[in-house]
């Protein structure tokens, strides 16, 4: 029988209909596939679709020396045997409300099939068992609309199956128990979310199994960001992956703000006061057992408390500056600055630029058993036992400028500053580096020239920051590119040189494009590196600081001691390969 030719009864898929045409087509070699089905006829292997059995045995891809034959490959490998459009399952491109209310749980995994899209035109059911069809027929009658198959990996349909109907009843719960009580009673209630003396009820076990699901779901998708927003009728939910927002899920606005109560408790923070902003942390840990914090913040909005958590990763302070994205002469630079005695370093870049995950990789480098290293932080990011961390508390007067005083007194040698943003901070700061310290801080600009500007508005004498300030770094982080299917393609030179006119070598040959494979979501890149641009005083740099500094002079200056503009720092990560002209464009300025 032709494996395009459906049965007329519904048959599953087995090892010995597949095996032949997996060797008639060169997929598989004759000895592992003798010996795959010896092992398939044991108790345990019995119960496994076809195709997750044949991954498991990691055989070898005669089409792919290097590769085996993966889940993923075979799934593709399939559709394309059966004449059934292939889809990688993203749980992100899932409107998981919509899709688990179309069919039961049950009924889902009777017949091991998951909705994975629906419109006015079709319903899109993803399927591993192309010769499983009774179902159609059902779903038609009762959906009113044409059923479009699609063939997905057997693995993926069962887990995101089980995890999108679990989190669907515990919202739904949620929504049906809120609906029992009044709103006031129901707020009253919520205060007590997370409370382990009581044995918690119906509602607090729903909530807290959405807030669990959350927190394990952004992990999965390497989050760096949690938005939990209020609205009118119905609450959303954004991750941040690689500098990038993804709708993940609405809730019913009561459900939102049972959320977004839940993880107040969590934080520490204050579940009744809801009028103004509060910060918090927690501490938990990802499915492989590694300990991660999270900086919790709230916003009161019309529709409610919005909440967004940014995740630490707790591996950024043991990664060594390469491995952060610096190198070549910038690295050097970095490292003879920090080593300096005494003097002020700043970071700048805008919010989300990785600034705090290169100040704490740097402090941890410098945190010696020999050194005294106090950080103000406000608030604190991530917790490390080799500092000694204050935080910032404006309603006791513990304000960065207050702080930094006490520190003095502390006998540091290296102090760390959140952030320099009045003159009042900015005087302490250039203080304890006048004494002695040394003071790394952050400020808020576009480029490392622009800090100078700042700190003269701030009301800094140009005197003072000619005595003190060692240099300054800016940065960004870009996407870089996928390895799994990132692809070199040809450059023009006019193409390259528009890009950052008059600051370029002659372009290289080729450079790379973000294609889109399974491990990157079909985005083309797959984590971040860091671009800098540092700026390291002279004495010619500082004579250029005046009261009417002009800052193209000063940049003008800084580079042709060897300052590299992110822009052209950015050109060399796309000359090596590691991202692309459009990433950098989008994240590097233009000057």
């Amino acid at each position: 029988m032709s494996m395009r030719n459906a049965p007329p009864h519904d048959q599953w898929l087995t090892l010995k209909q597949l095996l032949p045409a997996l060797l008639a087509q060169g997929r598989l070699l004759q000895g592992c596939a003798e010996e795959a089905l010896i092992r398939s006829r044991e108790p345990l292997n019995s119960p496994l679709h076809p195709l997750v059995f044949l991954a498991s045995q990691q055989l070898q891809d005669p089409t792919r020396p290097t590769k085996t034959l993966d889940l993923e490959t075979l799934t593709a490998w399939l559709a394309e045997e059966f004449a059934q459009p292939y889809l990688r399952l993203d749980p992100l491109k899932i409107e998981v409300a919509t899709v688990t209310g179309l069919m039961s749980f049950a009924f889902a995994q009777r017949h091991q099939i998951l909705a994975v899209a629906a419109n006015e035109e079709a319903i899109t059911i993803a399927s591993a068992q192309p010769w499983v069809r009774s179902w159609e027929a059902d779903l038609k009658h009762v959906l009113k609309r044409p059923i479009k198959r699609v063939i997905a990996n057997p693995l993926e349909i069962q887990r995101l199956s089980v995890e999108f109907f679990q989190l669907a009843k515990s919202v739904t719960g949620a929504a049906l128990n809120d609906q029992k009580s009044s709103h006031s009673a129901n707020l009253e209630h919520l205060l007590t979310l997370g409370n382990g003396s009581q044995e918690p009820d119906a509602n607090d076990a729903h909530i807290v199994n959405i807030v669990d699901w959350l927190l394990q779901y952004a992990f999965e998708q390497r989050a760096s960001d949690i938005h939990i927003e209020p609205r009118r009728e119905q609450g959303g939910v954004r991750f941040r992956i690689d500098g990038v927002l993804h709708t993940v899920y609405q809730f019913p606005a009561q459900v939102t703000m049972a959320v977004v109560s839940r993880l107040k408790s969590l934080g520490r923070m204050n579940v009744a006061e809801k009028r103004k902003p509060q910060d918090g942390r927690l501490k938990t840990k990802t499915p492989a057992g590694a300990e991660v914090e999270l900086r919790l913040a709230t916003l009161p909005t019309v529709f409610g408390e919005k909440m967004v958590m940014r995740i630490f990763d707790p591996q950024i302070m043991l990664k060594r500056f390469d491995q952060l994205g610096f190198e070549g002469e910038d690295l050097l630079r970095w490292e003879q600055m920090i080593r300096r005695p005494n003097g002020i370093i700043l970071i700048t870049g805008p919010t989300g630029s990785g600034k705090t995950s290169t100040l704490y990789a740097t402090l941890k480098r410098l945190a010696t058993p020999q050194i005294n290293l106090c950080t103000l932080e406000d608030p604190i990011e991530m917790i490390e036992p080799a500092f000694n961390q204050m935080q910032v508390q404006a309603n006791i007067d513990l304000t960065f400028a207050n702080g930094v005083r006490a520190l003095m007194r502390q006998d540091p040698d290296i102090i760390m500053l959140g952030e320099i943003r009045d003159l009042e901070t900015a005087e302490v700061a250039i203080q304890a580096a006048l004494t002695g310290h040394l003071v790394l801080s952050t400020l808020h600009t576009n480029d490392a020239p622009s800090a100078i500007s700042r700190l003269l508005e701030l009301g800094v004498a140009p005197y003072l920051i000619k005595a003190t300030l060692l240099g300054v770094m800016a940065q960004r982080l870009v996407r870089t590119l996928c390895p799994e299917c990132k692809t070199e393609h040809p450059i023009s030179t006019p193409d390259w040189q528009s890009f950052a006119p008059g600051w370029l070598t002659p372009p290289p040959l080729k450079t790379c494009q973000a294609n889109g494979c399974m491990a990157c979501r079909d985005t083309g890149y797959s984590g971040r590196s860091g671009v800098y641009e540092i700026m390291q005083m002279s004495a010619n740099l500082n004579r250029l600081i005046t009261p009417h500094t002009d800052i193209n002079t000063l940049r003008h200056e800084a580079c042709k001691e060897g300052m590299r503009p992110l822009r052209v720092a950015a050109a060399q990560k796309v000359s090596a390969g590691l991202t692309t002209l459009v990433e950098t464009l989008r994240v590097t300025p233009a000057y």
